[in-house]
């Protein structure tokens, strides 16, 4: 589980977002979780949990992806610490963290907010993944912010 400066926001993986003294220890008050192969987490009380199973590729449904996005966009303009993880926490994690920084404050291009959300760090993002996402959210969302 890693932090993104400047933001209230981790990226993480599956175990993460099953390892909930950690998430608490860290100051964590939300975990959106991505994984579709995995069981739900079982939160605690104190704790916002919400699920978008997606796949690590294309044919996700266009509304489970601007949902996602939307989410933690909201998440992290009202300054919740959250956490974003997916089962490897390579792909569908940067990629929805990228994409609701990007609408948050769209500055610069969304291909340059998911370069900030992966640097320093293992990633392997899915191409039909974030071309999807862009396809389905940021332009959908984005352009009207940007015009």
């Amino acid at each position: 589980m890693r932090r993104l400066d400047g933001y209230p926001l981790w990226i993480g993986n599956a175990r993460d977002a099953r390892s909930l003294k950690e998430a608490h220890d860290a100051g964590i008050e939300a975990i959106v979780d991505l994984a579709m192969m995995c069981e739900p987490v079982k939160p605690t009380r104190e704790l916002v949990y919400l699920r978008f199973p997606l796949v690590d590729g294309g044919g996700n449904p266009p509304w489970v992806l601007c949902a996602a996005v939307h989410a933690v966009e909201g998440l992290v303009r009202f300054t919740v610490p959250t956490l974003v993880a997916c089962d490897g926490g390579m792909s569908r994690s940067p990629v929805i963290a990228a994409a609701a920084l990007w609408l948050q404050s769209p500055t610069g291009s969304p291909d340059d907010a998911l370069r900030t959300v992966t640097a320093g760090a293992a990633a392997d993002v899915h191409p039909a993944l974030w071309e999807e996402v862009k396809r389905n959210v940021i332009a959908a969302c984005g352009v009207a912010k940007r015009d």
